[in-house]
């Protein structure tokens, strides 16, 4: 006779059962978590179905375009490193020919500009005011130093150096080989935004906050140090300060270093007469209208393309951007700056509760919050932005990168979004923007998947905050650098693209006391 025990709840008749127990044993345990509980017991499932099926997928796709050979091959510092010089090599070479013939690319023809009139916009009427903060001119003067010739290929050698130290800092040097998988990661992601990463200021930055993110809370001082001088750049590592603030046990040490950053702004500012400069960057972005590849933006895009209302597209020539004007954007553009505040305020609340519901429940991974809360905030500020640039999609990548190295599983999905997002913004731009400012409805679809990617990781990676506070992650021991806790990581919960192995204790997801551990 058959019991409850027997059956689900003991009410389900007998072909549901069979249906539901089928499902079940072909389900894997939620991969989506950045690590399991360490505990000896069942792991209770998460609704989201498992992505293993996906994945695994991709990997026999992987497996029939590239022979084993070259998988292993490119998995070792040599190949990586070969990866990364043909590549830089390529944009190195172009930039070259360019700076032969006295041209620039893209933006860098502003920067070149605003340069030869030592960044007096009152000498010259140029294509736009300054509109970043102060620190920016120095790479563009560094750029400049021997003159309009060679600015282009400067300012590529500049990027392919902060690449280099990003590289060399995610990976040890290529001495840790369970981090490769991540940093080819981040070249597959710079080479797929093409001169968005390499002709802007957002690709100068990229690099740099990668390198803070691999250093992470194990030195909150050095970390909270190299992302102020990002933010005096560009502002957007305005973010991941806030998620390292959040995070961070010595939290003063956050902001005096971000202070004494500051405040050598301010001095480099007045001594070059640029104090009317330092705020530039929020005053000019005031009054500007909907962008056209914002993600905001989408309903007046369609209404463009279809011909509802007064809707158009049209080139404001005073900042040089193409915006969109329909019934109700000049409110959305009123709106857009408070909701940008507030998503990022709540953002930074949740991390703050998941730091310490995990405490209670016997452990935070800080590292973990920092680098999931730092795509949230990114993401945030791509989202609920009124200019959203295509450039901007460079921001999203080095908390994935750093992510990646410490630890694989958790962090593809938004690894495989982010490709998706690459390749859909370089057919928005460069390729296809005219097609898309002439109102082709091809292009508008193609645009607004970008945007509903955008949106899915950004709810994807405020889940992935939620998670970790109703279920912290082990701490990792001495909240050691991302960079550094690869080899952890890889113990306790297996290298790229696997999963948790058993320990020889026979418990998974425990880490074995080996050299490997840092110390």
């Amino acid at each position: 006779m058959k019991t409850a025990k027997d059956s689900v709840l003991g009410i389900l008749p007998t072909p549901a059962e069979h249906l539901l127990s089928t499902w079940a044993k072909h389900q894997s345990p939620p991969t989506d978590y950045l690590c399991p509980a360490r505990s000896t017991a069942t792991p209770k499932k998460d609704w989201i179905i498992s992505t293993d099926t996906f994945f695994s997928a991709l990997a026999r796709l992987r497996d029939a375009v590239l022979p084993a050979r070259i998988q292993s091959w490119l998995k070792t510092p040599v190949g990586m490193w070969s990866v990364f010089a043909l590549v830089h090599v390529v944009f190195l070479s172009f930039a070259v020919l360019l700076s032969l013939r006295g041209e620039a690319y893209s933006d860098t023809f502003i920067y070149r500009i605003w340069a030869s009139i030592d960044f007096d916009e009152t000498r010259v009427l140029g294509p736009s005011p300054w509109v970043y903060p102060i620190l920016a001119l120095v790479p563009m003067a560094v750029a400049y130093i021997f003159g309009e010739g060679p600015f282009l290929f400067i300012w590529v050698l500049m990027i392919a150096g902060l690449n280099t130290l990003a590289v060399g800092k995610l990976t040890s040097w290529g001495k840790k080989r369970e981090a490769i998988p991540a940093a080819l990661w981040w070249i597959s992601f710079t080479t797929l935004m093409a001169w968005l990463g390499f002709a802007r200021v957002d690709g100068l930055t990229a690099p740099v906050v990668l390198i803070a993110l691999s250093i992470g809370v194990a030195s909150p001082f050095l970390a909270s140090f190299i992302l102020s001088v990002a933010t005096w750049t560009k502002v957007w590592p305005a973010a991941v300060v806030l998620a390292l603030f959040t995070v961070a046990k010595q939290r003063v040490r956050v902001v005096l270093a971000g202070m004494l950053v500051t405040a050598f702004v301010v001095v480099l500012a007045m001594s070059m007469n640029s104090g009317h400069k330092l705020f530039n960057f929020l005053l000019e972005q005031g009054d500007r209208g909907m962008q056209l590849e914002a993600t905001f933006t989408t309903p007046w895009l369609w209404m463009s393309v279809l011909g509802i209302g007064d809707a158009r597209m049209y080139m404001n020539q005073d900042i040089n951007s193409m915006q969109v004007d329909g019934p109700g954007s000049e409110v959305m553009s009123f709106l857009m700056q408070p909701l940008l505040v507030a998503a990022a305020l709540l953002v930074a609340g949740l991390i703050f509760w998941a730091l310490h519901t995990g405490k209670r429940s016997g452990g935070a991974d800080r590292t973990s919050l920092l680098l999931f809360g730092s795509l949230a905030l990114t993401t945030a500020f791509v989202v609920f932005n009124k200019v959203g640039s295509p450039q901007f999609m460079v921001w999203l990548g080095p908390a994935v990168a750093v992510g990646l190295a410490y630890q694989w599983k958790a962090w593809r999905v938004p690894a495989t979004m982010l490709i998706g997002v690459a390749v859909l913004t370089f057919l928005v731009f460069p390729l296809f923007y005219n097609e898309l400012s002439n109102n082709s409805p091809v292009m508008a679809a193609v645009l607004t998947a970008r945007n509903v990617l955008l949106v899915i990781l950004f709810v994807w990676s405020v889940r992935q905050l939620f998670l970790l506070g109703r279920i912290p992650a082990p701490i990792t021991p001495h909240d050691a650098e991302p960079a550094t806790a690869v080899a952890y990581s890889a113990a306790a919960y297996g290298t790229a693209g696997e999963g948790p192995r058993p320990s020889k204790t026979g418990t998974t997801g425990e880490a074995d006391a080996s050299p490997a551990t840092p110390k």
